[in-house]
C-alpha cells in the first residue's frame, strides 16, 4: 500500500513538501507545496510549465505535472520540517517520455520482464569552492598530491561530517568519505541499491552537498573539470545485476558461472555479465553523450596529465581486471565499475543508458572484446583497433544520433528532445567569444 503523504506529514511533523523533477540537462526543479495540500497533490501532482525548464516542450504545451512518488520521500535532515519527494512527470494522463525519472522506470521494468534487476552504487565527486566559484575554498590546500589529506580533511570536517551524519540518519549506509585526487575534491560513498532508488539519492546528495555547502560558506560544485590542471570530478558506478528488487534479492546474476573459461570468469564475472559489459563496451562512445553531457565534460575525459601525475579518467574504450586507468574495471567477483561518467551526468539518464547498453548487450550476447591489462596513461599507445572515446560534445551527440539501437532503448522520443537541446546548448557554446581567441588570433 502506498505512503498516505498527508498522514506522513501528520506523523513526523512536516510542514512542507519540495515535489521534485529532474529535466533533461540535470537541472532540479521543485514546488514547495504545504501540508495541508498535500493530499490533493499526490493524487494530481504538482504543475509546472515545461517550457520554462529544460525539457523540449513549448509555451503552448498544457501543464505538465509532477506526481510524487510517495515511497521516495525524504525528510531533509536539516530542516526537518520540511520533506522531499521526487515526482514523475505527466501530461494529459500520460507520462511525458522525455523526463529522465520516466525513461528509466521504463527501462527498469523492461529489464525486469528479462529477470534483471540492476543494482548500482556511485562514486560522488565534488569541489568545494568560494561563494564565487573561482577558487578553491581552502587556500591552504595546495599538495601536489592532495589525495587522502588528513589535515586537508580536518579542515573541512565540519562540512563532510554534517553530509555523512545526515545519510547516517536517512539509513543510506556511507561507508567511507576522503579528500579526493584535486586540492579541494572530495568523494562521499554510501551502498549500492536498485537503480532507481539510486538515482534518487544520487539527486537527493547532490541537493544536500549543496545546501549543507552554502550553509558554513562554501559552494559545492559537481562539474567535471572546475579547476584547470587538477583532476575532474568523476561519478564512477558500480553495476551488478540481481534475481529480483530490493531485500528480495538472493542471487547475484553476475556472479561467476561453474565451468565458464572465459576471460571475464577469471574475474568473477558470469556470461550475462560479460554480455552486460560488451553492450557497455559496443555503446561507449554515444554512451558519452548522456555519461558526459556538458562542453566542460571533455576537459576531463581527454586532459593532459593532471598536477597530480594521472587524470583517473579515460579516453579510449578498454576494459581490465582492478586497473583504474581503463574504462572499465572489474575490481570483484559479480560486478563492474564505469569510469566514464562525470560529476554532471544526469542521476536518472546515468541509470536508464546503463540498463539500456547493457540490455542491448545482453539481447546480441555482446562480447566485450579483449581485456588488457596494461597500464592506459602510459602504454596505451600499443592498443589497436580501441575506440577513442569522443574529443568534445559535438563528437558525443554525433554519435548517439548514429547509434540507432541505443536511440530506440532510451526512448525515440526522449533522445530527439536530449539531442535537439544539446544542439542547441552546443550552438550557444559555439557562438561565445573567448579570450583564447583574441589572444591567439588577434594578429594574425
Amino acid at each position: 500500500m502506498a505512503t498516505d503523504l498527508a498522514k506522513f506529514a501528520k506523523d513526523n511533523g512536516i510542514k512542507y513538501f519540495m515535489i521534485s523533477f529532474t529535466d533533461l540537462f540535470g537541472g532540479q526543479r521543485a514546488k514547495l507545496v504545504p501540508a495541508r495540500a498535500i493530499a490533493d497533490m499526490q493524487e494530481e501532482g504538482a504543475g509546472f510549465a515545461g517550457f520554462a525548464t529544460w525539457l523540449d516542450l513549448t509555451p503552448a504545451h498544457p501543464d505538465m505535472l509532477a506526481v510524487p512518488d510517495p515511497e521516495a520521500v525524504i525528510i531533509l535532515p536539516w530542516n526537518k520540517e520540511i520533506a522531499w519527494v521526487p515526482g514523475n512527470c505527466v501530461m494529459e494522463g500520460e507520462d511525458v517520455a522525455q523526463a529522465p525519472r520516466n525513461v528509466l522506470r521504463r527501462l527498469i521494468a523492461e529489464a525486469a520482464d528479462e529477470g534483471m534487476h540492476v543494482k548500482t552504487g556511485i562514486e560522488a565527486e565534488f569541489f568545494l569552492l568560494t561563494p564565487a566559484g573561482d577558487q578553491i575554498s581552502d587556500e591552504y590546500d595546495t599538495a601536489a598530491k592532495p589525495c587522502y589529506d588528513q589535515q586537508a580533511f580536518m579542515r573541512r570536517l565540519d562540512v563532510i561530517r554534517e553530509i555523512s551524519d545526515h545519510m547516517l540518519e536517512l539509513g543510506w549506509n556511507p561507508y567511507q568519505n576522503d579528500h579526493e585526487d584535486a586540492n579541494g575534491q572530495w568523494e562521499m560513498n554510501w551502498d549500492f541499491d536498485d537503480a532507481l532508488t539510486t538515482a534518487d539519492k544520487h539527486s537527493f546528495f547532490k541537493f544536500m552537498t549543496k545546501c549543507i555547502a552554502e550553509k558554513h560558506g562554501y559552494r559545492a560544485t559537481f562539474m567535471p573539470k572546475p579547476v584547470e590542471g587538477l583532476t575532474g570530478n568523476g561519478c564512477h558506478a558500480h553495476i551488478s545485476v540481481w534475481d529480483a528488487p530490493g531485500n528480495a534479492s538472493k542471487t547475484n546474476v553476475f556472479a561467476m558461472e561453474p565451468n565458464d573459461r572465459s576471460q571475464t570468469a577469471e574475474l568473477g564475472l558470469s556470461e550475462k555479465g560479460r554480455h552486460f559489459l560488451g553492450g557497455i563496451m559496443k555503446h561507449a562512445s554515444a554512451l558519452a553523450a548522456i555519461t558526459n553531457p556538458t562542453v566542460n565534460s571533455y576537459k576531463r575525459i581527454n586532459a593532459p596529465r593532471t598536477m597530480s601525475g594521472a587524470t583517473w579518467a579515460p579516453n579510449t574504450v578498454t576494459w581490465t581486471g582492478n586497473n583504474r586507468t581503463h574504462m572499465v574495471r572489474v575490481p570483484g567477483p559479480g560486478r563492474f565499475e564505469l569510469r566514464l561518467p562525470d560529476g554532471a551526468v544526469n542521476p536518472y539518464l546515468l541509470q536508464a543508458v546503463i540498463i539500456a547498453a547493457g540490455l542491448s548487450g545482453v539481447r546480441s550476447q555482446a562480447d566485450p572484446g579483449k581485456r588488457h591489462d596494461i597500464d592506459m596513461y602510459a602504454d596505451g599507445h600499443k592498443v589497436r583497433g580501441a575506440p577513442k572515446l569522443p574529443l568534445n560534445m559535438l563528437d558525443a551527440m554525433r554519435a548517439y544520433n548514429r547509434d540507432k539501437e541505443l536511440k530506440a532503448a532510451m526512448g525515440e522520443e526522449f533522445s530527439a528532445a536530449y539531442l535537439k537541446m544539446k544542439q542547441q546548448e552546443w550552438n550557444d557554446f559555439t557562438s561565445y567569444f573567448s579570450q583564447w581567441e583574441k589572444d591567439n588570433t588577434l594578429d594574425i
